[in-house]
């Protein structure tokens, strides 16, 4: 192992530790030293116990200069490491009120990570770079390791286990939400490889799918589904009208910048007393202003452009636009099930060799990203919701 240029800052790190054990109010980590030491952080009331090993104190600087995209970087270049990082990531969501900056990118290094976040805005030249950057890594790539539908957002387990009926309990509540009936027209905002348009399509419905992921457009091309069709197209540029609108986490992708623009095309597109089904993840209030000062691991690494909801502030947009807020369901934890399914898939897949051109570094990172988000709704910090809009 590479001798730890950051050793002469042991004193400071050590301190840094000693601020993290006064803010991890719940849990506790077992931390090894990169001396070799032992060191219990936190542990003043029960919660998750993570067990990290500190190889480098770089770890530390990374984490101070970069917040959770630095803490990534430091993993992946082995500065720290842990036989599982679910219950480190569940402990960070769980005690961000009292860690404060402890977690969060600082100085230049957040205002750089600021800049380039910034010129990934979703207008939309950016929002079709964006998406594709997520989304169109192939559908080979996809199919490994979701479901055979391809649903890639967070079932309703509703005391199920397996993940294919969990992910049809999601779409046919969607479904149910739109309140419409065989012949009625629906537009689907962010289709996806096409579940749910398959689902209203096998109800009798209507639905015009866009989506700005071209190999998304060419799977739902190819099913061929009764009363579906599917364009490349942007929200701010679809016309009519239709019955129902649903939009299964797709507002993540739009922006904070964007919001009002998205609920304006809802309210234009529904008919009076039309419903739109919306699906979206959220971060508690609490934790919105400084999320939003700061460019995390995944818009850093994952998911260029994103930005979860802050449910206050996107239901005072919707409702200021005559969009009725109805029938709020949260469901965070069937999110953290859902991830530990796809990542046990995902594992699989890579030890059978199925994962499509990808090196281990990119399979690392996308492992990554998924322990990641699981332990973020164990935390609780985040969540995810169906909501019904109702158009006046």
């Amino acid at each position: 192992m590479s001798s730890d240029p950051y050793r002469f800052l042991s004193p400071l790190f050590r301190r840094a530790l000693a601020r993290i054990d006064a803010g991890l109010v719940a849990g506790a980590i077992e931390a090894t030293l990169p001396d070799g030491t032992l060191r219990r952080v936190g542990g003043h009331a029960p919660g998750p116990v993570a067990v990290v090993v500190l190889h480098r104190w770089r770890a530390m600087w990374r984490l101070a200069r970069g917040g959770s995209a630095g803490w990534y970087e430091a993993w992946a270049d082995g500065d720290w490491s842990s036989p599982d990082p679910v219950p480190l990531f569940d402990l960070f969501m769980r005690n961000a009120e009292t860690l404060r900056s402890a977690a969060r990118a600082g100085g230049v290094s957040r205002l750089l990570r600021r800049l380039a976040h910034r010129a990934r805005r979703n207008d939309r030249p950016g929002a079709r770079a964006n998406i594709a950057a997520h989304y169109d890594l192939g559908n080979d790539f996809y199919r490994e390791w979701l479901d055979p539908t391809l649903t890639y957002s967070s079932a309703i387990f509703d005391g199920r286990t397996g993940l294919v009926e969990a992910q049809h309990t999601k779409l046919t509540a969607i479904l149910d939400r739109t309140a419409t009936r065989p012949g009625d027209r629906i537009l689907e905002i962010g289709c996806g490889w096409g579940s749910f348009a398959r689902t209203a399509s096998d109800a009798g419905r209507r639905v015009d799918a866009i989506t700005l992921s071209t190999e998304q457009q060419r799977h739902v091309d190819a099913l061929a589904l009764t009363g579906v069709t599917v364009s490349l197209t942007d929200y701010r540029d679809v016309t009519g009208t239709y019955d129902a609108i649903a939009s299964i986490e797709m507002v993540e992708a739009v922006g904070r910048e964007y919001w009002p623009a998205y609920l304006d095309a809802i309210a234009v597109r529904l008919k009076p007393g039309g419903r739109a089904a919306i699906q979206y993840i959220a971060i508690a209030e609490p934790l919105f202003d400084a999320y939003a000062r700061n460019v995390d691991f995944i818009q850093a690494h994952v998911f260029p452009g994103g930005m979860l909801l802050s449910e206050p502030r996107f239901r005072a947009l919707a409702e200021a636009r005559g969009l009725a807020w109805r029938d709020v369901r949260r469901f965070g934890l069937d999110y953290a099930e859902t991830l530990r399914l796809w990542r046990q898939a995902f594992d699989k897949a890579r030890a059978d060799g199925r994962l499509p051109m990808i090196d281990d570094r990119f399979a690392d990172l996308w492992r990554y990203y998924l322990m990641y988000c699981e332990g973020g709704f164990r935390g609780g910090g985040i969540t995810v919701a169906q909501v019904t809009l109702v158009k006046a």
